[in-house]
């Protein structure tokens, strides 16, 4: 583990230079709205295409006659390839930036979406559901790369725009599926390769404009702050993070995999009545993902991180009891407050470690989709074992991890 803040000359003159070592020019230019604006979009985009897949479940299992594990282990496809790659991504442009690389891995996520309009055979569904995780491999790295420069100096609000992206395209899926693939099967899927191909050309215009952002300019070296962590504490506090990540990732995967046949099982209401169920807690997640990184800002990454992760508690222990409308509640509540952490540990994160920008953006966004992906192929067995109920039950206890954040240390003000 490098140590927090001392920047080597030799990682200086590498081709991408952020976060802290920004010029105080582009700080106080404030933020690129424009450039935050496409890569939001751009994020909306990709996800919108990539919950597509968690949304098309009720018909690939009917289809197909598949079980919760088969159904786990597609997740797993789509989520383990990301969450392996995206770290190797994250190296490889910290050495040399790729400013089209976005554009090429988004092409990834085009002929997976085709592939799985058109796949008739479980393991082709798989293929299919890992293109699309390598196309999120390729983004989520560098993409968190270009938000950061384009920040201003406002990081957490960088974050939380292009996060609320994201987010927002998750909650699309259900939607778009209810409306389209539910009507029209499996084969309606192409038609989303459009917005693929949309994804695609506005990457590589902002690869035009990341492109000259690229300095091989030499700055001197960062001395240590004095109340700087140690690299121990460091190496430390990036496990808690992780943990941290761990509860509120799996949770949301619990809810994102299965709370469709949790809905129809407790509740008998139809497919796409559950998909819209579905979309409330996916659009609340989208609007807390907006606002935890603008007040970690304010007020500090480790309070947001506190509050978002332990105050979900009470209301995910309260969710396996409710009624149906009692359950659309409180799942907005919980995704309004688990979801605002997102933005203040990936910024956490990367603040502790800022010379390794993107190794450590590729490291948190992979351990969320791998948390999830295998999490959800858990999930699924054990569901298979006892019911959809017991899993949320037990999914419930999941946000108590965030005592852990007692354990993460205070930044330097400057670092904010």
């Amino acid at each position: 583990m490098n140590k927090p803040v001392v920047v080597s000359e030799e990682t200086l003159t590498e081709p991408v230079v952020v976060g802290d070592v920004a010029p105080m020019a582009a700080k106080a230019a404030g933020p690129a709205y424009v450039v935050l604006a496409g890569i939001s979009f751009s994020h909306f985009l990709n996800d919108t295409m990539q919950s597509l897949i968690a949304s098309v479940y009720p018909i690939l299992k009917d289809t197909y006659a598949l079980d919760f594990a088969q159904i786990g282990m597609i997740t797993l496809a789509f989520q383990f390839t990301a969450s392996l790659l995206q770290p190797v991504v994250g190296h490889f442009t910290d050495k040399k930036a790729q400013p089209y690389s976005l554009s090429i891995g988004m092409a990834s996520t085009f002929f997976g979406l085709l592939l799985l309009s058109a796949a008739h055979q479980y393991l082709v569904i798989l293929l299919a559901a890992a293109l699309v995780g390598l196309g999120s491999a390729v983004f989520h790295p560098e993409s968190a790369r270009i938000a950061r420069l384009a920040s201003g100096g406002r990081y957490g609000f960088a974050q939380s725009v292009f996060q609320l992206g994201g987010s927002f395209g998750t909650s699309m899926g259900p939607v778009l599926a209810a409306l389209i693939v539910v009507p029209f099967g499996q084969g309606s899927i192409a038609w989303f390769s459009s917005i693929a191909f949309l994804a695609i050309v506005i990457l590589w215009r902002i690869g035009r404009w990341y492109a000259p952002q690229i300095t091989t300019k030499k700055f001197a070296p960062l001395q240590a702050h004095p109340d700087a962590p140690s690299s121990r504490r460091v190496a430390f506090a990036l496990l808690v993070l992780v943990a941290l990540l761990f509860s509120k990732q799996l949770y949301v995967s619990s809810l994102s995999s299965y709370y469709i046949f949790y809905l129809i099982d407790r509740f008998g209401v139809s497919t796409q009545t559950a998909q819209i169920y579905l979309f409330i807690f996916l659009a609340a997640n989208a609007v807390g993902a907006f606002f935890g990184g603008p007040l970690g800002d304010r007020f500090g990454r480790k309070i947001v991180i506190w509050i978002s992760i332990l105050g979900a508690l009470p209301f995910t222990l309260a969710l396996p009891y409710a009624g149906l409308y009692a359950s659309a509640v409180l799942s907005v509540i919980i995704g309004l407050i688990i979801s605002s952490t997102t933005s203040s540990i990936i910024v956490f994160a990367q603040e502790l470690v800022p010379h390794r920008f993107g190794m450590i953006s590729g490291v948190f966004f992979g351990v969320a989709f791998g948390i999830g992906g295998l999490g959800a192929a858990v999930l699924g067995k054990l569901a298979d074992h006892t019911s959809i109920a017991f899993v949320y039950q037990v999914c419930a206890y999941l946000p108590a991890i965030g005592l852990l954040a007692v354990f993460l240390p205070k930044l330097p003000q400057h670092r904010r």
